[in-house]
């Protein structure tokens, strides 16, 4: 009898652990980087391969660095509202294009259109790397000191935008 009272305490402790799982966020994946200083990067952009640009670059600024690709489904999704927010003009939003074509990304940007102020090559995947990103879309919100305060995995939503991320750009500008 007692034989089998550990495999079936192991048992409950197991279907525990996966239950508490189970109740998690799965877009709440925990950042080695938040409140740490941005990692540094020099990427061409990619419209004009020619032209550089740096985190430093951003210094003083608080800046969305919103990292996508055009083979990523869930990054359309996100892209209207990323639309709508560079009409309305006044964030700082930088896209780093992952693992992607140029050419791709490209006619990607003229279908769907380019809200980003500069949209920088990333074909390694070194600077997403670097950032820690588990895969596209993910979006960071860094502050005018170059320190990562958000970290928002997945396609970022209008509710997303409006209760967390653009809060948050507002409090940093403030």
């Amino acid at each position: 009898m007692v034989k089998y009272l550990l495999p079936l305490l192991v048992f409950v402790v197991l279907i525990g652990f996966f239950w508490v799982g189970l109740g998690k966020d799965p877009n709440l994946l925990p950042s080695a980087l938040l409140d740490k200083p941005a990692p540094a990067f020099t990427l061409s952009n990619l419209h004009s391969p020619e032209k550089s640009f740096s985190t430093e670059d951003m210094k003083g600024k608080v800046w969305v660095l919103n990292v996508w690709a055009s083979w990523c489904a869930a990054c359309r999704s996100e892209h209207p509202l990323f639309m709508d927010i560079a009409r309305q003009g006044g964030i700082n939003l930088y896209g780093l294009n992952y693992k992607d074509k140029r050419d791709d990304a490209l006619t990607w940007l003229r279908q769907l259109g380019n809200p980003y102020a500069a949209s920088l090559s990333d074909l390694s995947g070194d600077v997403g790397i670097d950032y820690g990103v588990y895969g596209v879309p993910e979006t960071f919100i860094i502050d005018k000191e170059g320190i990562i305060r958000m970290k928002h995995v997945g396609p970022v939503s209008r509710a997303d935008w409006q209760e967390k991320l653009l809060p948050t750009i507002k409090r940093l500008e403030g």
